[in-house]
């Protein structure tokens, strides 16, 4: 009986001395409870911020138009037809404006062609030879006049051998067109003397009824030695030929007498080094003969010799029924040719389908080989590089989209390419869709080859940016007085309320302009905001240790035991 007894109390010192146990093991001592808010917090960084609307929509052409035959339906009464010879673009390619896409077929079109451009260039030579004028300006002619011979360059009238109402032979010299304003000599040198020379030197130049030193520049050299003599004169050794020119002192003339030498570095007239060798004038550096085009009589002669003349200038006109009539039946024939040869060109460039626009062929409605007529329908194209996309966007996403704001789109279809865009519109009114207030925006889409009308695309329209500003994070940010306002937690533990400038603003994070400084730790959470149920961690050896808190209850650190009051930051 007595060992019963001492087995009940037994067991109940037991129960109670483990409940005992288990309860200061379990409970916290009670300054745990009387403890401070511990603080959750953040330190304002600096940083660069973005801030954007994304948006989906399908992709339009801005540009697209149809391909069609050359010509208008009406024309079907011509009985014009065209017989596709093949498509040089195939669906789906890009094309450029301007660009074959297609050919049609005429038969023995260009062979038509090619025989009246030749035709039409042979008549205009033969009238441009006869009159001396240029094709261009063969319309000028008039048959009665006759022909006029005119001056081929500029220069004075030398030989001029005709008078009026002499009568002229067809290639008959009627005179000579020099310009006499530079003078050539052609003279002959000594070995010693060509060794010295070369071509594109300057020379002195001493005329033989003139005072002075003139300058002439070598303009040819022939390597090759001659032997130097005449019939007169037998050869005493061989020579070199120069050819020199100069400039006209006013009075030169062919066959006047020079010297010519090498000038001093100095130029000391009485140093030059003068060949051994005379020279004479033989003429001018330019000069052209004036033929006779036709066999006829020289009406009138608008020119004296010597006459000063500029190139184009009538010298002598020449007249007869007979070139009268020449000049009119080859007038008559150019004109006529030239009118056929413009009808045919003109289907020619038919025959040449080329894109009205920068784009894509969409498709080809006829096959290669059918017949079409003028104005039919043969495909279609569209402009991918300026294509369109309408978005829709709520209440409160309009108020960051801006008309000219660059805009980022991307596509499914094409992954990891990104194309440009700009926003052309805002719609001023919403629209109600299911409830919410939606309004309209146009971009237009600077695109490529790959895309495609129907497209779904997505957008990201740019509202805005900075760089290298204060970013405090937006659960710091509450709002007083319909001011924003942060927390920030001071060095020695205590709080304070900040009125802050709020710039940017996206899903994380927001741009302080203004009340913070970088480094400011701002408060995102405290202890405090936790239900009275809930606890924070203690060092009770059966709850997690401090030390070894993973930060996911949001606490930063253990206040002070000497100071519980006092919260503490990171």
């Amino acid at each position: 009986m007595t060992q019963r007894v001492l087995m009940i109390f037994l067991i109940i010192a037991i129960v109670f001395g483990g409940g005992f146990y288990a309860y200061r093991e379990l409970v916290p001592p009670p300054k745990q409870e009387t403890q401070g808010p511990v603080y959750s917090t953040k330190p304002v960084t600096r940083g660069d911020i973005s801030v954007g609307v994304d948006a989906t929509g399908p992709l339009n052409p801005s540009r697209s138009g149809g391909i069609q035959a050359p010509g208008f339906r009406e024309s079907f009464a011509e009985n014009i037809q065209y017989i596709i010879s093949e498509y040089l673009v195939e669906e789906g390619k890009e094309v450029k404006r301007g660009q074959v896409i297609a050919k049609l077929e005429a038969p023995n079109l260009q062979a038509q062609i090619d025989n009246l451009e030749s035709e039409i260039r042979t008549n205009k030579n033969f009238l441009a030879d006869l009159t001396g004028l240029s094709p261009d300006r063969l319309y000028e002619i008039n048959p009665a006049s006759g022909v006029t011979l005119r001056a081929p360059i500029d220069g004075r009238v030398t030989e001029l051998s005709v008078k009026e109402g002499t009568e002229v032979k067809q290639g008959q010299i009627v005179a000579r067109i020099v310009d006499d304003s530079h003078f050539k000599i052609n003279a002959k040198l000594y070995s010693h003397e060509f060794e010295r020379v070369k071509k594109g030197q300057r020379l002195a130049v001493r005329f033989a009824v003139f005072d002075g030193i003139y300058d002439g520049y070598i303009t040819e050299i022939n390597p090759n030695p001659i032997p130097d003599g005449d019939e007169q004169n037998p050869a005493r050794g061989f020579v070199y030929w120069i050819t020199v020119e100069g400039k006209n002192p006013g009075l030169v003339r062919p066959g006047l007498e020079v010297s010519l030498g090498i000038p001093s570095p100095d130029n000391d007239d009485t140093k030059v080094q003068w060949f051994v060798n005379n020279a004479k004038i033989d003429g001018f550096a330019k000069e052209e003969k004036v033929l006779s085009t036709a066999e006829a009589i020289a009406s009138t002669v608008h020119v004296r010799e010597m006459d000063l003349v500029k190139k184009g200038d009538p010298l002598i006109s020449l007249s007869g029924s007979d070139i009268e009539q020449t000049i009119q039946e080859k007038l008559d024939k150019i004109r006529e040719k030239e009118a056929e040869l413009a009808d045919l060109i003109s289907r020619v460039g038919q025959l040449e389908i080329r894109a009205s626009m920068d784009g894509v062929i969409a498709r080809w409605e006829k096959q290669v080989g059918e017949t079409v007529r003028p104005g039919e329908w043969m495909g279609y194209i569209f402009n991918t590089s300026d294509m369109g996309m309408w978005v829709q966007v709520d209440d409160v996403d309009v108020l960051m989209v801006k008309q000219g704001a660059p805009v980022k789109i991307t596509l499914d279809a094409l992954p990891g390419e990104t194309f440009e865009g700009e926003v052309m519109q805002v719609a001023t009114m919403g629209q109600d869709v299911n409830g919410i207030p939606q309004f309209g925006v146009d971009i237009r889409v600077k695109g490529g080859p790959k895309l495609r009308p129907g497209m779904q695309a997505h957008a990201y329209i740019d509202a805005g940016s900075a760089k290298n500003v204060l970013l405090v994070p937006l659960e710091a940010i509450f709002e007083e007085d319909k001011t924003p306002k942060v927390e920030i937690l001071n060095k020695d533990g205590t709080t304070k309320v900040v009125t802050v400038k709020l710039g940017l603003m996206n899903d994380r994070v927001a741009e302080v302009q203004s009340g913070l400084n970088e480094g400011d730790l701002v408060i995102t959470g405290s202890s405090a905001d936790v239900l009275p149920s809930q606890h924070i961690g203690s060092k009770d050896s059966l709850l997690p240790d401090n030390k070894k808190n993973d930060g996911k209850n949001g606490q930063n650190e253990t206040p002070d035991p000497e100071n519980p009051k006092a919260p503490v930051g990171n």
